[in-house]
């Protein structure tokens, strides 16, 4: 990830593509630690309405098992919200490349909680294509 762009871009929501897995767990548990990116990198990875696509067909395209977009209250992400630059070897060139990354109260990784979590839809895939209604 690039540095640190800013806060806030306005949006009302954010969107998280989370397994099937992750999923389960955060309506059992809570809350999840996410996946080993996000471990990694120290934040959990979403993207605004019109990068879902973009980033199902870049990052996703392989994923065997079922996914489901979540759609996530910013505001209740508070100041661990950060939009940043993707990196320079990413696949947007359409200049849409500021994606919202959860970062944790006082961006330290944090599990991430299952109450900022206001829809989740399970994606289809058909045609080499994902679809639910939000992406509609």
């Amino acid at each position: 990830m690039a540095a640190k762009e800013g806060v806030s871009e306005g949006e009302e929501f954010v969107y998280r593509i989370s397994t099937a897995a992750e999923w389960e767990e955060l309506q059992t548990k809570g809350s999840t630690l996410g996946r080993e990116i996000d471990k990694s990198t120290g934040c959990f990875h979403l993207c605004k309405l019109d990068q879902v696509r973009p980033v199902l067909q870049n990052f996703f395209a392989n994923v065997k098992e079922e996914l489901y977009l979540l759609q996530i209250d910013a505001k209740k992400l508070g100041d661990g919200l950060i939009y940043e630059l993707a990196d320079g070897n990413n696949k947007f060139t359409d200049g849409n490349n500021r994606f919202p990354h959860f970062y944790g109260p006082s961006r330290s990784f944090c599990p991430f909680p299952s109450d900022v979590v206001t829809k989740a839809e399970k994606l289809s895939l058909s045609g080499g294509q994902y679809s639910c209604i939000m992406l509609n």
